[in-house]
């Protein structure tokens, strides 16, 4: 790529880089003024002064701003701007402009309600910011806010106003945008053509090289794979299961085959071409499936007939489970994760007893007590209570979190998409275990599919309360425009 790059792009590149440098640089030493003062009211009583205050006397606004931040208690339903005002009113009426109509100039509150989990901004006239700016300043802060760090995100929210407020022409970011876009759109045809092959390229290769190596493989034990085919008793449940996805085994090989031969008969420059990558994705994707599958196979036949490997068979089949009980502590242990419910003592429990339970099923597997079916019959059965243990707690966490059942509605269906593999972030893979080819993929809920629904359940709600920002000052605003917002977190 970098042979191919014309001397006249870099050169582009440069200049742009060093116009930018010049405008950012200037724009760095005009910030430079600390706040003309700071004025804390911690009504809520959950602000660490000893940090705060520091912090916030350290950050450089644009114009000489006294920085004023209030806390109280309030409730979801109230209208934080109507609190602010209020107590700007009856605690500190400097902060009103001699009018009464606007916020006093040079001035810039920072508001938060920890138990209404409402955050505000307010300015006068001559620090105001646009709307979405003043959302931008309120999201600075949200995820710590979110997390309870009540502190850190209110400094937080003051360092994005003081980059915002009374920023310079040069600063900002329509300008910033607009700059690098147009010097960009000179180099863009060529540079992002360029870009997009060479990462096509590489992904192809990357795709390629794993397909590869899952069908030598798949290729190398072939043989093997027939023969342990060929002697797994089909009078199993377990058994007969397994036999149904090798009847297919070959014609998929097959089909794997055609797709090798057309990725490797493609030139380099075909390579770089999004189809093709696609290509050789398929490849890869149907190469691994079919390794895993003979790997199944081959634990099947070890297994069911308790040949010489059969207890390396048996720790394959329980390494998911393990691995979901090595887990639980740390959903347990997430933010609003619940910790300390009874359905967290209840999963806790299950963990405990389940590690004896491996060990008691393995013993007895050894001494022939328990048959190869009665043991994964049993793992099966544990599996199938993890799942419903899980279920019981993402209705204690959706319970906990959530705050109305819009919300509620919303993190069960990330969960139960994500229980499914339909969800837009993830899609669940096959597992290579006996289970796992006998049992659909939605079959058991696991760990890592739990977390991977809460987290995407409270980054949604966290999401859809962050919009809907109120700009009025409610019944008892009177007149009152002073520039101004609140949102939720």
């Amino acid at each position: 790529m970098r042979k191919t790059i014309a001397p006249q792009l870099a050169a582009l590149l440069l200049l742009l880089l060093g116009t930018a440098g010049m405008l950012l640089g200037g724009a760095a030493a005009a910030l430079a003024v600390p706040p003309s003062d700071v004025v804390v009211e911690d009504r809520a009583g959950v602000l660490d002064r000893n940090t705060l205050l520091p912090a916030v006397q350290k950050i450089e606004f644009y114009q000489p701003t006294k920085v004023a931040v209030y806390t109280y208690n309030g409730s979801a339903a109230d209208n934080l701007n109507e609190e602010v005002l209020r107590f700007a009113r009856a605690q500190h009426p400097e902060w009103i402009s001699p009018d009464g109509q606007k916020w006093a100039d040079g001035l810039f509150i920072f508001a938060l309600d920890p138990v209404g989990r409402h955050v505000g901004t307010y300015m006068g006239e001559d620090r105001k910011v646009s709307l979405g700016q003043r959302d931008d300043i309120q999201n600075a802060s949200k995820d710590l806010l979110r997390d309870a760090q009540w502190t850190d995100g209110t400094i937080a929210g003051i360092k994005r106003g003081a980059e915002l407020i009374n920023q310079p022409w040069y600063r900002s970011t329509a300008f910033l945008v607009t700059a690098w876009s147009t010097a960009g759109a000179l180099v863009a045809g060529v540079g992002t053509w360029l870009l997009v092959r060479w990462r096509t390229r590489v992904g192809f290769r990357k795709e390629t090289a794993r397909g590869d190596a899952n069908y030598a493989n798949v290729s190398m034990d072939l043989q093997v794979t027939e023969l342990n085919a060929s002697t797994i008793p089909e009078s199993s449940r377990y058994g007969s299961t397994v036999l149904e996805k090798h009847r297919t085994f070959l014609s998929r090989y097959n089909a794997a085959t055609e797709l090798s031969n057309q990725v490797h008969g493609l030139t380099r420059r075909q390579q770089g071409r999004r189809p093709n990558l696609q290509l050789a994705r398929k490849y890869a994707d149907a190469a691994a499936e079919l390794d895993a599958l003979d790997d199944v196979i081959s634990d099947t036949n070890a297994l069911l007939n308790r040949g010489s490997i059969w207890a390396t068979a048996w720790d394959r089949q329980l390494a998911p489970f393990r691995s979901d009980l090595a887990g639980i502590e740390g959903i347990l242990r997430k933010n609003h994760g619940e910790g300390d419910s009874a359905t967290a003592a209840s999963l806790r429990s299950f963990r405990d007893r389940s590690q004896r339970d491996i060990e008691k099923w393995t013993a007895q597997l050894s001494d022939g007590s328990i048959s190869p079916e009665t043991a994964l019959d049993r793992l099966r059965d544990a599996r199938t209570e993890l799942s419903e243990l899980l279920k019981s707690h993402a209705d204690t966490v959706i319970a906990g979190f959530a705050r109305n059942e819009r919300e509620a509605k919303l993190m069960r269906r990330e969960m139960e998409e994500a229980q499914e593999g339909t969800g837009r972030k993830q899609r669940r893979s096959y597992e290579p275990s006996i289970l796992g080819t006998v049992y659909p993929s939605y079959y058991f809920f696991s760990v890592p599919t739990f977390s991977s629904g809460f987290n995407t359940g409270v980054s949604s709600v966290s999401s859809a309360r962050g919009g809907g920002g109120t700009t009025g000052y409610g019944g008892s605003g009177g007149s009152f425009s002073g520039s101004g917002s609140s949102s939720g977190f």
